[in-house]
């Protein structure tokens, strides 16, 4: 194995570590949020799942910051008609980890 291959994987490794804790914190915060009332992992209930959702924004840059807006102040049209209520109490950083964990679906 080469030099730069050993160090990838350290760093992939590493990255994977850091991240983890960030997504069960964001999977833990839904679970007291009325998301899951609206919101299901791998199947359409009033909302997208957070499995549509991830596929339809994959790979966008922008997605991270335009899903915590809208968590913030809610909307509709995106998936229909439904709206989306507001979230104003939550945190930036709760909402960060929110999206992140959504996202990696």
């Amino acid at each position: 194995m080469n030099l730069s291959r050993t160090f990838g994987i350290i760093a992939g490794f590493s990255a994977a570590l850091t991240v983890a804790p960030v997504l069960a914190e964001g999977e833990d915060l839904l679970k007291g949020k009325d998301c899951v009332a609206c919101h299901k992992a791998d199947v359409k209930a009033v909302g997208p799942s957070y499995k549509d959702i991830a596929a339809k924004y994959k790979g966008n840059a922008e997605a991270p910051a335009m899903l915590a807006a809208k968590i913030k102040k809610g909307g509709a049209g995106n998936w229909g008609p439904i709206p989306m209520p507001p979230h104003p109490t939550l945190s930036d950083d709760e909402i960060n980890k929110i999206v992140a964990w959504v996202l990696s679906h």
